[in-house]
């Protein structure tokens, strides 16, 4: 018979076993190698700006994120971060309003026979979405107070009619980008001629 002390160190034995696989060597590989697109995606969402505080740089950034209609949601100053957020109508072209209904009333047509019911529950349109905005502000050294990166990421989520989440993602378009850091460029401007 198996004493207490000694089951607690044969279930800790067991279960240390099931987490790393049986000793089949952990992780896999590729798991911890960033995507293909990392880099890219990294050149796209940041900028280096030389000559104005990060006090100045918060200031700009959030005022060019209201100009873009989000509400800041959390500023931390402290580490240079800023987290915003607006919801919006997921279908505001009427063209995307007609595909998804013609998607999913040919789903229902084709499926009716076999699922009945479930086949005209099962239609889903997108109906609100929610976007976020994440700002991170950073010096490359603790040396040069003058000089940050500015990181900005766009999210966003669906929602469909029945409120069930129908997409989240990272939105990557470079528009959305270089648009927002030309407007951050005019906002430092106008940070620096306050002085």
């Amino acid at each position: 018979m198996i004493s207490g002390r000694n089951l607690q160190i044969v279930s800790l034995a067991v279960a240390a076993l099931i987490a790393t696989g049986c000793g089949g060597g952990g992780l896999p590989a590729h798991i911890l190698r960033p995507a293909p697109d990392t880099l890219q995606n990294r050149s796209l969402q940041t900028r280096k700006y030389e000559g104005i505080s990060e006090a100045d740089l918060l200031s700009a950034s959030t005022g060019v994120i209201q100009d873009l209609g989000f509400i800041i949601d959390e500023s931390e100053t402290n580490l240079g971060l800023l987290v915003g957020s607006k919801e919006r109508d997921a279908n505001p072209d009427a063209k995307q309003v007609f595909s998804q209904i013609a998607g999913a009333v040919l789903t229902a047509i084709f499926t009716f026979g076999l699922a009945g019911e479930a086949a005209v529950d099962a239609m889903r349109f997108d109906d609100y979405q929610k976007f976020w905005v994440t700002i991170v502000i950073r010096q490359p050294s603790h040396d040069d107070a003058m000089t940050h990166y500015v990181r900005v990421t766009f999210q966003r989520i669906v929602w469909n009619d029945h409120a069930e989440v129908a997409r989240l993602e990272s939105l990557d378009e470079p528009e959305m980008y270089q648009r927002f850091f030309d407007l951050l460029s005019k906002s430092v401007v106008l940070e620096g001629q306050e002085i």
